[in-house]
């Protein structure tokens, strides 16, 4: 026993040794690891339908959408992949939901049934915990809250997949597959049709409706509801701003997509009355992180591609499966504008101030997520140019992947005269858009600098 508890104690040294000099590379390098392995499970023959080994590129492709909970695919999931290689899918998406840090964080209490303090910032900062203290109930919450959800749905969509034709246990595998992947924003399906054929069906769509919805929210606000839910003035300020946010920009989605889209004849316009309004409140939730596509996107107008754009860009609450910069760091800017506007000292919001290093992270945030979108659609251009691939398309395949959103307007033959070099850029999107750009860059920094010498203050001319 007392070899076992000092081998424990060397493993815990160790890690807290290498994550405390570099943790965010740590992180980098378990979000990486992961794919890898992933990609090597569906490199497997038996992975495919056909039993013959997949390419590469989608190989890794698929596992990096998978890990990065964004849905964006090469290859048709409910034909290409066989149950085994869907499975490897489903683990993938479980994995990157729950987030890396916060998996090793399970694994560390599993192994020695302590939780070390670097381990404690590092699932802190993974999940967006407010404070060390709140690392263990956060992660109780976590695993309660994303097992009962993902079950819950499951048993909801089961009897109406079954009554619609499904053998017994295809139906509870396509009811799993379809809550694990609603739960964390993933987008994938089981089957070739995905939710096109349920798109009038409400106890299919609401039921993932709902389940992308409570993902996209954040660990951090299922913290703070079930502590005070009968006490929303104890509501912690990030709670109060992801809600009203995420409410305000529900009913925007919904009411700029109608106005758009409720006649055309390529999309909404052909739908049935109900089907339609169905459709409105299911993409209300799913344009800014979902991905699922009850109803094809191709034939969408384009001004209502360059809406999604911005929906998919800005994504869900921190904390969550969701992707894109967070509905929190739009609040930061809108809040900081409304005050430079009226000429205040302060941010504010809910009778709190908000300080100037929440500021200046989401001028970061959002500074470099459109770095990266720009470069990607430069890129992906530049490589495509023979395929004559428009600049509106190429655009929102891009924010897709880096928001970890997973719509897509490319049609199929398009998709499949992919050239590899996009499939690689699309994939590193993908990455970088999960960890999050600050992540990311923080990762690429050997060494932070205290300075202790400040120079002296000076404004210069803006606008």
């Amino acid at each position: 026993m007392d070899r076992l508890h000092g081998w424990r104690d060397a493993v815990g040294e160790w890690f807290d040794q290498i994550a405390l000099q570099t943790p965010a590379r740590l992180a980098v390098g378990g979000f990486a690891s992961i794919i890898l392995l992933i990609t090597g499970l569906l490199s497997l023959p038996f992975a495919t339908a056909s039993g013959q080994r997949a390419p590469f590129a989608d190989a890794l492709f698929t596992a990096t959408s998978a890990v990065c909970v964004t849905g964006l695919t090469t290859v048709d999931t409910g034909l290409y992949w066989s149950d085994f290689g869907r499975a490897v899918i489903l683990v993938g998406i479980k994995i990157g939901g729950l987030g890396i840090m916060t998996l090793a964080s399970f694994l560390g209490l599993a192994v020695s049934r302590r939780l070390g303090l670097t381990q404690r910032m590092l699932a802190a900062d993974e999940a967006r915990a407010g404070g060390l203290g709140d690392v263990k109930h956060l992660l109780r919450t976590i695993l309660i809250v994303s097992t009962g959800v993902e079950l819950t749905i499951t048993l909801i969509l089961f009897p109406s997949l079954w009554r619609d034709g499904l053998p017994p246990l295809t139906a509870a595998w396509h009811a799993l597959f379809y809550a694990v992947s609603a739960f964390n924003n993933a987008g994938f399906v089981p089957n070739d049709t995905g939710l096109v054929e349920y798109a009038g069906d409400p106890w299919v769509a609401l039921p993932v409706a709902m389940g992308v919805f409570i993902g996209a929210l954040g660990f951090p606000v299922y913290l703070n509801l079930i502590r005070a839910w009968r006490k929303p003035r104890t509501w912690s300020l990030h709670t109060k701003i992801t809600l009203v946010m995420v409410a305000l920009l529900s009913v925007f989605s919904a009411g700029m997509l109608a106005l758009f889209e409720w006649n055309n004849p390529t999309s909404l316009g052909a739908e049935p009355v109900g089907t339609r309004l169905i459709t409105l409140f299911f993409a209300s939730v799913d344009q800014r992180s979902g991905g699922f596509a009850a109803i094809s996107h191709e034939g969408f107008h384009e001004h209502t591609w360059l809406l999604e754009d911005v929906l998919m860009f800005i994504g869900g609450g921190s904390g969550g499966t969701a992707g894109g910069i967070r509905v929190t760091t739009l609040a930061v800017l809108l809040l900081a504008v409304a005050a430079e506007a009226r000429g205040r000292r302060d941010i504010e919001a809910f009778g709190k101030r908000i300080g100037t290093e929440s500021l200046r992270l989401a001028v970061a945030v959002t500074l470099i997520s459109l770095f990266f979108v720009i470069i990607g659609t430069g890129a992906i251009l530049m490589f495509t140019s023979n395929l004559h691939w428009s600049l509106d398309k190429v655009l929102f395949q891009v924010v897709s992947a880096y928001a970890t959103c997973g719509l897509s307007v490319l049609s199929s033959e398009q998709v499949a005269q992919m050239p590899e070099i996009v499939k690689h850029i699309t994939s590193a999107l993908m990455f970088v858009g999960r960890l999050g750009s600050v992540t990311v860059a923080a990762s690429l920094a050997l060494n932070k600098q205290r300075r202790v010498i400040r120079y002296p203050s000076e404004r210069p001319l803006i606008g």
